[in-house]
C-alpha cells in the first residue's frame, strides 16, 4: 500500500487536535489588560501543545516522505500515535485551567501523554523500519539518537518532578520542545538528495 491516505488521514487528525485546542481558549470577558493577564496560563500551554503537535507533524511528514510502502502493522501504529496526540488537547486544557501552574496531577499527567507520545513515534519508526529493507532512509540514520535518550530521560524525569515543583517538570517539557524543533538532519539530506 502507498502512504497517501495515512498522511491525509494523519493530517486531518493532527489539524482537529489544534482546532480543539484553540476552541478550548476562551476571551476574557472584560476588556482590560488584568484579565487579558489571568488567561494567560491557557495561551502558554496552548503555545508549547502547539509546538509539540507541530514537532509531531513536521517529523511525521519527513518519515513518511522516506516510506515507500506500508502495511496493516504501520496503519495501527500510526493509530496508536494518533490516539495520544488526540490526547493533548484535553491535558493542554486540564494545565491550562489551573491557573499559574501550581497543581501537580495536571501537569504530571500532561508528561504523562507527551511520554506516551514520544513512544508512539519511536514504535511507529520501528515498525516502519522492520518492513522495509536495508536501503530504507530509516536504517541509514544513527543507532545511537542522542535526541531520543535525552528526551525520554527528562519526560520520565519530568513526572516525579511535577510534584516536587511544577515549574521544573514543565521546563523539561520546554527543553525537550528546543531539542526536536529540528527534524533530523540526515533524514533531511535523504530527502533532497532523492535517496529515500
Amino acid at each position: 500500500m502507498k502512504t497517501g491516505r495515512l498522511e491525509a488521514f494523519s493530517d486531518g487528525v493532527l489539524a482537529i487536535v489544534i482546532t480543539i485546542m484553540v476552541l478550548e481558549m476562551k476571551a476574557p470577558e472584560e476588556v482590560n489588560l488584568s484579565e487579558l493577564l489571568k488567561v494567560a496560563p491557557v495561551f502558554i500551554s496552548y503555545l508549547l501543545s502547539f509546538i509539540y503537535v507541530g514537532i509531531y507533524w513536521n517529523n511525521h511528514h519527513h518519515l513518511m516522505h522516506v516510506t515507500q510502502k506500508v502495511n496493516g502493522k504501520i496503519l495501527w501504529a500510526n493509530l496508536h500515535l494518533l490516539f495520544w496526540l488526540s490526547l493533548i488537547p484535553f491535558t493542554t486544557s486540564w494545565v491550562g485551567e489551573h491557573h499559574h501552574y501550581k497543581e501537580s496531577l495536571p501537569v504530571a499527567t500532561y508528561g504523562f501523554i507527551l511520554l506516551m507520545c514520544a513512544v508512539a513515534y519511536f514504535i511507529l519508526e520501528g515498525v516502519l523500519i522492520k518492513y522495509h529493507d536495508d536501503h530504507f532512509a530509516l536504517n541509514r540514520l544513527p543507532k545511537v539518537k542522542w535526541k531520543v535518550y535525552l528526551s525520554t530521560t527528562l519526560y520520565i524525569l519530568a513526572l516525579p518532578l511535577a510534584y516536587l515543583n511544577t515549574w521544573l517538570s514543565i521546563t523539561c517539557f520546554v527543553i525537550v520542545a528546543i531539542i526536536w524543533l529540528m527534524p533530523e538532519r540526515r533524514l533531511e539530506e535523504f530527502m533532497e538528495q532523492g535517496e529515500a
